[in-house]
């Protein structure tokens, strides 16, 4: 699939400076990133009512505009499937599968006398040193019969 994609982006790479009025690709990188941002949006919630919905054939052509869509916005990102990939990889190694990362928590900063006259509390000059756990990798389990349901 790597290769398909790669395919992808280099193909969005060469259309980029052909003529506009012929080129989707180059229409988009003529209007930005917002509207290629608008359409990589406009994509991906069109896969997602027709998954709601059962619609598995249109579930497979909105997924490719969205793959078409989200390489344009790479292509003008700067972003190469490989960097996506690392990502991936990296996920894959500290989660055991290439999930969603857990969102991290800011640190609370200890309240002032500023803070308690109602006076916007200072930034704190350094933020606190994360310490690195060693990666554990965690077992990935099928689950027979249930539906697996995103965490939060």
């Amino acid at each position: 699939m790597s290769d398909s994609l790669e395919r992808l982006y280099q193909a969005v790479l060469a259309a980029r400076d052909l003529d506009p009025a012929t080129s989707r690709t180059a229409r988009l990188f003529q209007r930005g990133p917002s509207k290629m941002a608008k359409k990589l949006a406009e994509e991906a919630i069109e896969v997602v009512i027709d998954a709601v919905n059962g619609k598995a054939d249109a579930v497979v052509r909105e997924s490719a505009d969205l793959l078409y869509n989200l390489t344009v916005l790479w292509a003008s990102a700067g972003v190469t499937p490989q960097d996506v990939w690392r990502e991936m990889e990296r996920r894959e190694d500290m989660l055991g599968i290439a999930e969603k990362l857990p969102k991290a928590k800011m640190p609370k900063v200890l309240t002032s006398k500023a803070s308690a006259k109602g006076l916007p509390k200072p930034l704190p000059k350094t933020l606190p040193k994360a310490t690195a756990a060693p990666a554990v990798r965690r077992r990935i389990v099928a689950l027979e019969g249930r539906s697996a349901r995103k965490r939060h």
